[in-house]
């Protein structure tokens, strides 16, 4: 079909109309093939090298999915209409007293609130402590880190990311990783522990109403040469938040303090 003129440029455009690639957005979600427990609000699904974004409602929970065992989900959360109460993963690991994400955990600001909590875990490969890549390491690495090179930094598009929710570089902490592992040596090295392989599936749960930023690419410590990133499944559906009564509400002294701080907060400003 001629693109060269204004009127075969749109009829090709309009010809696209209803196709389905492997990695795109599904609008409305409500058309996703495949059964979720709630109403749908997100469907997509991320190539490996790019990023996304969606603001989630309060009790919206979030599963991501390692199609093929590659994906690697770098995640920053900020709090809707108050970007500055956002992620913060040294309070995370120090106040749960753990430096390992999984089921049960809770993913804090620095407010001593809940962001997240982690209701499901079918992966046990996460990273806390590491962070996402950089424009310069991926340079030293594979050539180029620039968003649009064959070889993008996770913090190149989580910064496209922040932009597109009016927030700029300064405004982005350290990531939490998905899917791919790092564990922690006596002497205090890391170890990178890969994938648990194709279909591994992570279940957030929106605390308080969020801006989330993903970007789909390789860990910082995958050793191997090239640049490898699969495709990230990303779902979410309607539910409800954590609860007083919940076993997830009690299950630390910890936690069940960051929910009452939580709870407080909302319920002041007439939000719970």
């Amino acid at each position: 079909m001629a693109t060269a003129t204004t009127h075969g440029a749109r009829d090709h455009a309009r010809a696209q109309h209803g196709t389905r690639t492997e990695t795109m957005p599904v609008v409305p979600a409500s058309d996703w093939p495949a059964a979720v427990p709630g109403t749908p609000v997100w469907a997509e699904t991320v190539a490996g090298g790019n990023y996304t974004h969606r603001v989630l409602a309060r009790g919206t929970e979030l599963r991501l999915t390692d199609l093929a065992g590659d994906a690697c989900a770098h995640l920053l959360l900020y709090v809707d209409g108050r970007p500055w109460e956002r992620l913060n993963t040294a309070d995370t690991v120090k106040v749960q007293w753990n430096a390992y994400l999984g089921a049960d955990r809770l993913l804090l600001s620095d407010q001593g609130r809940v962001l997240a909590s982690v209701v499901a875990d079918g992966s046990g490969r996460h990273d806390a402590l590491c962070g996402t890549s950089t424009l310069v390491r991926n340079t030293e690495r594979y050539g180029d880190g620039a968003p649009q090179s064959p070889s993008p930094a996770g913090r190149e598009l989580l910064k496209l990311a922040a932009a597109k929710n009016g927030l700029g570089p300064r405004d982005l902490p350290p990531s939490l990783s998905f899917f791919q592992g790092v564990e922690v040596r006596a002497d205090g090295a890391l170890d990178f522990t890969g994938s648990a392989g194709p279909g591994a599936s992570v279940t957030l749960r929106a605390e308080q109403d969020l801006t989330v930023l993903i970007a789909n690419v390789p860990h910082p410590l995958d050793p191997r040469p090239d640049y490898v990133c699969t495709p990230l499944e990303v779902l979410a559906w309607r539910a409800r938040p954590t609860a007083p009564g919940d076993p997830l509400w009690d299950a630390t002294p910890e936690g069940r303090r960051a929910f009452l701080n939580t709870l407080d907060f909302l319920t002041a400003r007439g939000l719970a």
